[in-house]
This record gives structure tokens, sequence and C-alpha cells, in this order.
């Protein structure tokens, strides 16, 4: 694809990293070099990235690995977490719930407190539907550290199930695919409605296609919206094509590009350019 010419500094909050082919479970895998290549080519300068799901679970080894590929490239690498308890809220998911404990792969309050304080990490991911949601101990230490968790939001996982779980918490949450994972619109207008009631709660654009739900969000909570492309399983050109084409104000446009993620993940600031 060729280079898209735009005038606005671009920061992409939601970029999956493999360290080759075979680790990727789901969707396209593509070099370090390449994601690269293709966020230059959308004017990203930033991208926080974080490894593909682990079906035997644990984390430790693909975060470590997605760090060390983000040394000396335009990455920011957030740690992949998991947890012993069912996002889902049916009676079943519930009484599991009650006791449910800690395996010995998923992540720990150690854990936890190891990614924030290691300088190669910025934040944390989290997938419930996939990896489960962690226990109110990791919570807890999330809390402590107090650094931003992006969360795959959508029908495995509603946005009321992160709002019971997660939002009341005082870490940052960014709410990935306006929690319509895949394209529920009445999911991302639930999403979109909690912005109203939780601080610190925000929303990123991946794989959101409805231009309805992007102009409302970003007129009605213009502060709250970050840019997310999705890579590799989508180009970042068309992410952000999708902002482009929006009828909202370049203000608008240039704070979820850039603004809004500067003040939720410190690393993507535009001191940290170079």
């Amino acid at each position: 694809m060729l280079e898209l010419e735009h005038r606005f500094r671009v920061v992409d909050v939601h970029a999956r990293l493999n360290p080759d082919d075979a680790s990727a479970v789901r969707g396209r895998a593509v070099s370090p070099e390449k994601l690269e290549r293709e966020m230059h080519q959308a004017g990203v300068v930033r991208s926080v990235v974080f490894p593909d799901s682990s079906p035997g679970g644990g984390y430790l080894q693909a975060n470590n690995a997605v760090a060390r590929l983000s040394v000396e490239r335009p990455f920011v690498a957030f740690a992949r977490i998991d947890g012993p308890r069912d996002a889902g809220d049916s009676t079943g998911a519930r009484l599991r719930n009650l006791t449910a404990s800690r395996e010995e792969w998923h992540t720990s309050p150690e854990d936890v407190e190891q990614y924030a304080y290691d300088d190669r990490f910025h934040g944390f991911k989290l997938d419930p539907a996939a990896d489960g949601l962690p226990d109110e101990a990791v919570l807890d230490e999330l809390e402590s550290v107090d650094l931003p968790v992006m969360v795959h939001g959508g029908e495995s996982c509603p946005p009321g199930t992160v709002a019971e779980t997660l939002l009341g918490r005082s870490f940052p949450v960014v709410l990935s695919r306006f929690g319509g994972h895949p394209l529920n619109r009445d999911l991302m207008g639930e999403a979109i409605d909690l912005l109203d009631r939780y601080d610190g709660y925000y929303l990123d654009t991946s794989f959101v296609r409805y231009r309805e739900q992007l102009e409302r969000a970003l007129l009605e909570h213009p502060d709250r919206v970050l840019f997310g492309s999705g890579a590799p399983s989508a180009h970042p050109n068309v992410g952000v094509m999708e902002v482009l084409t929006l009828d909202v104000s370049e203000d608008r446009m240039r704070r979820a590009f850039s603004k809004n993620a500067s003040r939720v993940v410190d690393a993507v600031a535009p001191e940290s350019d170079g």
C-alpha cells in the first residue's frame, strides 16, 4: 500500500506482535519489521503492542519476546495477563467464580509488580474471553501499580461485565473495539453510554467500522477515544482512513490520534518519538 499522507501525529494503541509466524494463534501474523513498515506507511509514530493469545496458558515467555522485539523500534510493549475467573455472566459462570483459584501459569500479584517496575512494559493487555479474569488480589495489585489495562471487549465479555469487574477500579481501562466485537452496534452503544458513568475509562477504535458510533463517541466524549488499528489483522492505513473521513473537527481527530493516548500511556507522548 502507498504511504498515507496526512498532517496528524498518530499513535496506535492496539497492535498484535508475534515473534514469528508459528506463534500466531489466530489472524494474520507479520514480522516485526513488516509491522513497523506498515505503521510507517500509515503515518503511525508509536504503537502499543502485545502478544497473541496462548492456548496453553501463561504469558511470561511471550511478553518477554514482545518486549525484546520492541527495543529500538517505535513499539511500546504491554504485558498480556490472565486469570482464573470466567468472563461470562451466566449463573454457571458466577458459581464457578466463587471457587475459582489461580493456577501456577496464571498471572499473580508478583507478576504484575514485576512487569510494572520493568521499564520494558508500559501497561497490560487482558482478553477475558480467551484468558479469563484476574482474581481480586491481582486486581488490587493492578490498582497499586496504576498502569493502563487494555481490555478486549465484545459479545463474550460485554461492556456490562467489564463495568462490573473492572471499571470500579482506579487504574485506567481502555476498552478495545468499542466493546462490540464482532461489529455489534448495540454493545458499542452500551460502551459509549458507560463513558458518562466512569472516569479513567476509554475506548479504542480498532475494528470499529461504523461512522455513527465513531462520530458519536468523538462528539460526546472527545477526550476518551484512542486510535487503534487492530494490526496486523487490518492494515493501519484502514483504521487511519476511518477516522480521517469522519465528520468531526480536526481537533477531535487530533485528540483521538495522539493527545488522548499520550495522557493514558506515558511512553507514547511526543517526547518519546526521538
